[in-house]
């Protein structure tokens, strides 16, 4: 197997699974060359505009996105209609560097009361009697476009060994990877926070986060986290320096650090309330990133081992799909297990054959029963070379995790078009799933091209 760009590597993603080189090129010259659409749940049920605003309170608005961040596009609409953030919701966080159309939900809107906004076009769709939850999504179909590539020939060849991958001659097959962005993309150092919270590593976390300076940093951030550092090392700390090191748009480290400088750092306590100071949201994260990297790094161990990821082997933990996916889309549902044990690893073959279920590999969290066989191995050797285990996620606060699992492989219909511009691919993947999963296959150029 062709190995994995260094910054991949860093993230537990060891591999490619197709050996032809790539095809080179860029992405996201323009916003119209990264093109998301939310593929919708059939079971949302959502009613028309004029329903009774009693029973069904919240404006279902569809939103094309030009250049716009999802939170602050959120909190633009709320403005514009004089409510308040908490009335606005969505089902999934998109690029900012890209065109997208996905739902949103007003509670309590009004469609006489919908404004416009520079580059969105916003279409009134029905009323839901429930606000949309992140997550209440189907999946997403993208199209992107690759400028300039240096190779297109090598497409085919790529194409090939992606169906090879997912069994299957009528879509293509990759690993189902965290991307580099979730920990991320310039200073991919996400997992690492979590990793030590999870241990309980509080101030080694703290410290993880606000210093520990990379190259691709501007150097003004570069120096900043450099005297952090200094003042961790030093017998007397002094972190009213620290603190004024670092550049005012670096808010997270700085309120991290304005904890440190008032409230002290003698303590575990202390170090830990230092790290929640940051949103609820990007506590989660840190240990959602810490999972994602021993996610990944199971993927990459049984691709080293060349066990299949389109068919269970003996203790593999296997989910179906979800019954509400739309046609075309395969959708793990993990709310539903089976463990392949004995003749049921043939059956679940010829499900997994037929897209009906799917090998998984854990999310790690308290109530994480791992795998047997092979699989369960891998599991167990990766989680003990991390000094990790399944009860060391029942954490304080925002940082617990319950854990879940994941499916392996993600299987498209993907179609390559040459244009004047580049090659234009088009596919689906279900929610959670990474496009850069497909595209860095084909571009072979590292992760920040993707």
């Amino acid at each position: 197997m062709r190995e994995a760009h260094p910054l991949e590597r860093a993230v537990g993603i060891d591999y490619y699974v197709s050996d032809a080189d790539g095809v080179g090129g860029t992405l996201r010259v323009t916003p119209e060359d990264f093109r998301v659409r939310e593929l919708e749940l059939d079971s949302l049920n959502i009613r028309p505009p004029d329903a009774p605003t009693g029973d069904f309170p919240n404006l279902v608005l569809r939103v094309t996105l030009r250049g716009w961040d999802t939170n602050d596009f959120a909190g633009r609409l709320s403005d514009e209609l004089g409510a308040s953030r908490e009335r606005v919701s969505w089902a999934g966080t998109k690029d900012k560097h890209a065109v997208t159309t996905q739902l949103f939900t007003v509670h309590g809107g009004d469609a006489a009361d919908v404004p416009d906004v520079p580059n969105a076009d916003i279409e009134v769709v029905g009323r839901l009697g429930r606000t949309l939850d992140f997550g209440d999504l189907a999946g997403n179909g993208f199209r992107i476009r690759v400028r300039e590539p240096d190779n297109p020939e090598n497409a085919a060849a790529i194409t090939d060994a992606l169906h090879d991958f997912g069994g299957r001659d009528d879509v293509v097959g990759v690993p189902n990877y965290f991307g580099h962005q979730r920990f991320g993309s310039i200073r991919p150092i996400t997992h690492k926070v979590g990793l030590h919270v999870v241990r309980g590593e509080w101030r080694e976390a703290v410290l993880a986060y606000c210093g520990g300076p990379t190259e691709d940093e501007p150097e003004e951030t570069q120096a900043g986290r450099t005297i952090v550092d200094e003042e961790a090392a030093s017998a007397d700390p002094d972190w009213h320096r620290a603190l004024d090191a670092i550049p005012g748009y670096l808010g997270y480290e700085r309120g991290m650090l304005h904890r440190l400088a008032e409230d002290g750092a003698e303590t575990d306590d202390d170090w830990r309330n230092a790290l929640e100071s940051v949103p609820s949201n990007l506590q989660r994260l840190f240990v959602n990133a810490a999972q994602s990297y021993v996610f990944n790094r199971i993927l990459s161990e049984r691709l080293d081992r060349g066990i299949p990821f389109d068919e269970p082997v003996e203790g593999d933990v296997v989910c179906f799909a979800d019954r509400d996916a739309p046609e075309g889309l395969e959708l793990p549902d993990v709310s539903r297990l089976q463990s392949a044990t004995g003749r049921r690893v043939d059956v679940m073959s010829r499900h997994i054959e037929r897209g009906r279920a799917f090998v998984t590999a854990p999310l790690v969290g308290t109530e994480t029963e791992l795998a047997d066989g092979e699989q369960g191995e891998i599991e167990r050797e990766i989680l003990d070379e991390l000094a990790l285990e399944p009860g060391d996620f029942d954490l304080p606060g925002n940082f617990r995790s319950t854990g879940t699992r994941r499916a392996i492989l993600v299987r498209t219909d993907l179609t390559l078009d040459d244009d004047d511009d580049g090659l234009v691919v088009d596919f689906a993947l279900p929610h959670g799933s990474y496009a850069t999963a497909v595209m860095r296959e084909y571009l072979k150029t590292g992760p920040l091209d993707l």
